[in-house]
């Protein structure tokens, strides 16, 4: 046959399916693109966030005698050189070059300090190029000197400004450091760091600041040169020996962070087999298995989530295209009739329908594939799947239904016969669809999520499994209801409602069939409304949680009066809530509590509008469950209190949220050393820092962006908005796409009652009420099958990565959207019904009965 004949005989339709498959493969093509991209960045800005000393890659040793010594420069080199060439290949493209190298021995008492003030020896190959010396000078070679009657080695060094005032020391003075090897420390000069904010410092946090590992000690390392190296020996003292290879975050990938994670452990490993013959075994330290494992945790559920929404996607997309390609076959049906009565055989026919389809797929599909390479971002598998399986679908369908319709020469089919008795193997089929449905969600709530790092099977089967029972009742049962009222409909003098009430429920599955497609579009875009809606309400709720007050400013030290009266008068400042947070002794024993002491009930007047608040206090204390049953009981604060239980609490916003806790009034205390103000009112966060300079001040709105801006929470959201947006079209599309294919029956048979004297408005209301309330039932169970899947896959998709780290449990039931879908999809429906009418108004009986149809 002729195929481009065919098509530019029914352009129209194959106009159609083009766009259909264009906007399908630009959809599933281009999201997992955009999806893949946000998953990197999310990783990348991760990487960036976490402290150097977790992401990057440390090599470590220690030195234990002379003979483990490295000495000089070149011995570190020769290693740092061995270390990047072991480097699994995976691993490689992530490691940065810019690394450095450092010996530091840590522990090392100021002689006579009673073990209170430490001066560390450090060495680090980079030094030269990230510090100022900003007084004295660099330091020099190391000198010998006479203490206590033996020769002891004398190391300049150079201190960082912090230090002299923190420890007490000045430049040129001396200092014996040791408990029983001694040496000499002399400050030869005072340095700055050029960059403090370079991500390198974070591996030598103790040269930059002084370090208080227990109340009263004090820790500071002190810059040694390239000489010093050869003094430096791990025999009489604790050192160390590091090499740093930075992690490069731009080059991370999510889709190889599997790989990642094991080739650390490789690397570990092989550092681990150099250990032969040199200073200590040889380990690399390292906190990014976890950070990478953390991220892949989240991940994980990004991905379900995205799967579900996309593979609904996907379904629904191919049921708008079938939809589409029935249309074209039923226009293929009278020539193709002929041809098979001429002697075409069924491959000519199938053959005909598959080139036909593909000629109006395979152009649309390949525009949207190239136009998905406009989304920047890797390119998955399923860029490439997407629209492959779009084509084959279409022109399979196509090949198949008119193989099926035609394969036998004339065959009559009737079109006056309402329905057939479901036999008793298809009643059993449906009832077995509709128990496993049933049996998978409840073990899927049961099971939870497998192990997998990818998306679970099971889950993306649930509501497939969900949707085919919803769609086999819906589909059994929607005719009943329609009956009961034809019945009534008939009791009334007025013809038309009776007349399409009975063709509605007298539908063939034919012709009911293509509506049904609505339901994993409405069910898909109501699941993604609600929980795009639910994700939104607790980050809100997280927001708070995490701040406590619209602003809250908190400082390590009391904050001065004047300080808090300057607050109070700024513009924007309603109230000031001042409280007081510490670590209170509980009891006479060695358990220690976390404590706030405020004026709870004007807290709770600043959180009048919060979703978070406090009961009402006026004496005793609110406890955590842990401190939960004790009556009265003491703690040691600023002095010894008792208190009386007055509730129990299982968390304080912007405090505590686990672990041992109280809130106690205020007013306990004789002198409250007032450290946090909690604040309502739209202040300016940065003028109230400029006014509470040892303070950090934080705000609920903050926090919001904060959570809101993470690059996963917003692709997923991003991707649900846009994901609804498309399945509302393809709704819309399946409803016109429905009327259009049931235009051709619908027209004969409103042409039969006009000859018996049907009006033409009654034509219009005929038809609606025919086509009305097969729409309505399945918007109806579409936005009930919506609003079940969120609660029937909740317990198996952990969205709390997404909402600030709490539970997302309590979808609202906002019904807005949902309204809005199905009242587009009615006054769709009731638009086409009259466009309808009013095309066939202008046919004559002749153009649509045949001679002998009213015999």
């Amino acid at each position: 046959m002729r195929i481009w004949r065919l098509a530019r005989e029914h352009l129209g339709t194959v106009a159609v399916l083009s766009v259909l498959a264009l906007s399908a493969c630009a959809l599933v093509a281009g999201l997992p693109r955009a999806m893949q991209a946000s998953y990197d960045e999310a990783l990348r800005r991760a990487l960036t966030a976490a402290p150097a000393v977790l992401a990057d890659l440390t090599v470590t040793a220690e030195s234990r005698s002379r003979e483990d010594d490295l000495r000089e420069r070149a011995q570190f080199g020769s290693r740092d050189r061995l270390w990047h060439e072991i480097v699994p290949a995976r691993l490689r493209p992530l490691v940065a070059s810019g690394g450095h190298m450092s010996a530091k021995t840590y522990r090392t008492p100021i002689t006579g300090t009673s073990g209170q003030a430490y001066i560390n020896l450090g060495w680090l190959s980079d030094a030269g190029r990230r510090v100022d010396w900003v007084r004295g000078r660099a330091p020099g070679a190391p000198a010998t000197m006479r203490y206590e009657g033996r020769t002891i080695p004398v190391f300049e060094v150079g201190i960082v400004e912090e230090a002299l005032a923190e420890m007490g020391l000045r430049l040129g003075q001396t200092k014996i450091v040791g408990e029983s090897d001694y040496a000499a420390v002399r400050i030869a000069g005072v340095f700055r760091a050029k960059d403090p904010a370079d991500r390198s410092w974070g591996h030598n946090a103790d040269i930059l600041h002084v370090q208080r590992l227990e109340p009263l000690q004090k820790h500071i390392t002190a810059l040694i040169p390239d000489a010093g190296l050869s003094v430096l020996s791990g025999e009489g003292r604790n050192l160390t020996y590091r090499w740093v290879l930075p992690v490069n975050a731009r080059a991370a990938r999510a889709a190889a962070v599997p790989d990642l994670q094991a080739a650390v452990a490789d690397f570990d490993r092989a550092v681990a087999l150099r250990s032969t013959g040199a200073p200590g075994p040889y380990h690399v330290q390292t906190g990014l298995p976890k950070l990478l494992g953390d991220f892949q945790a989240e991940l994980s559920t990004a991905r379900t989530v995205m799967s579900l929404v996309l593979a609904g996607l996907l379904a629904v997309a191919l049921g708008v295209i079938v939809l589409a390609v029935g249309l074209l076959a039923g226009r293929l049906d009278h020539t193709l009739t002929l041809a098979r009565a001429r002697g075409g055989s069924l491959r000519q026919v199938a053959g005909t329908a598959a080139a036909l389809t593909g000629l109006a797929v395979a152009p649309g599909a390949a525009m949207g594939y190239a136009l998905s390479y406009l989304v920047p971002g890797p390119v998955p598998p399923i860029v490439h799947a997407g629209p492959a399986i779009v084509v084959l679908v279409s022109v399979g369908f196509a090949a198949v239904r008119l193989a099926i319709a035609h394969r036998l020469p004339l065959r009559e089919r009737r079109d006056d016969v309402a329905a057939a008795r479901p036999s008793a193997r298809r009643i059993t089929l449906e009832a077995l669809v509709v128990v496993l449905a049933l049996a998978a969600t409840y073990l899927l709530r049961a099971r939870g999520l497998g192990a997998s790092t990818g998306p679970d099977p099971f889950l993306l089967a649930v509501p497939v499994a969900l949707t085919a029972a919803v769609a086999v009742i819906t589909l059994r049962c929607c005719a009943y209801p329609l009956r009961l009222l034809a019945r009534l409909a008939a009791r009334g003098r007025a013809a038309v409602p009776f007349l399409g009430l009975t063709r509605a429920a007298r539908a063939r599955s034919g012709s009911v069939l293509p509506v049904l497609v609505l339901l994993p579009a409405l069910g898909v875009s109501v699941f993604a409304a609600v929980v795009s809606d639910g994700i939104s309400g607790t980050q809100w709720l997280a927001s708070w949680q995490q701040v406590g007050a619209p602003i809250k400013v908190t400082s390590d030290i009391e904050i001065p009066a004047a300080e808090i009266e300057r607050v109070r008068a700024l513009p924007g400042v309603e109230q000031v809530v001042p409280a007081q947070t510490g670590e209170v002794q509980v009891g006479y024993g060695g358990e220690w509590a976390g404590a706030i002491a405020v004026d709870v009930n004007r807290w709770r007047r600043v959180l009048a509008d919060a979703p978070v608040g406090l009961p009402a206090l006026s004496g005793g204390a609110l406890v955590s469950p842990e401190l939960r049953g004790r009556g009265t009981f003491e703690i040691g604060w600023q002095s010894r209190l008792t208190l009386a239980t007055r509730g129990v609490i299982a968390s304080v916003p912007g405090f505590y949220t686990e672990g041992k806790f109280l809130v106690v009034p205020i007013g306990v205390q004789l002198r409250p050393a007032v450290n946090t103000l909690l604040i309502k009112g739209d202040a300016s966060p940065a003028e109230l820092a400029r006014l509470v300079p040892s303070a950090t001040v934080t705000s609920q709105e903050a926090a919001l962006a904060a959570i809101r801006d993470d690059p996963l929470t917003s692709a997923v959201r991003w991707a649900l908005v846009v994901v609804t947006a498309a399945l509302a079209a393809y709704a819309l599309a399946a409803v016109v796409l429905s009327l259009v294919a049931g235009a051709a029956e619908r027209a004969r048979a409103v042409s039969f009652l006009r000859t018996l004297g049907l009006s033409e408005r009654q034509a219009r209301r005929l038809t609606v009420l025919e086509i009305l309330p097969l729409i309505l039932v399945t918007g109806l169970v579409g936005l009930g099958l919506g609003l079940l899947l969120p609660v029937a896959l909740g317990p198996a998709v952990d969205l709390s990565p997404y909402a600030g780290d709490l539970p997302v449990g309590d979808y609202p039931l906002d019904l807005f959207l949902p309204s809005a879908l199905a009242a587009g999809l009615a006054g769709v429906a009731v638009l086409g019904a009259y466009a309808h009418t009013l095309v066939s108004r202008r046919r004559g009986l002749g153009a649509v009965l045949r001679v002998g149809d009213l015999a």
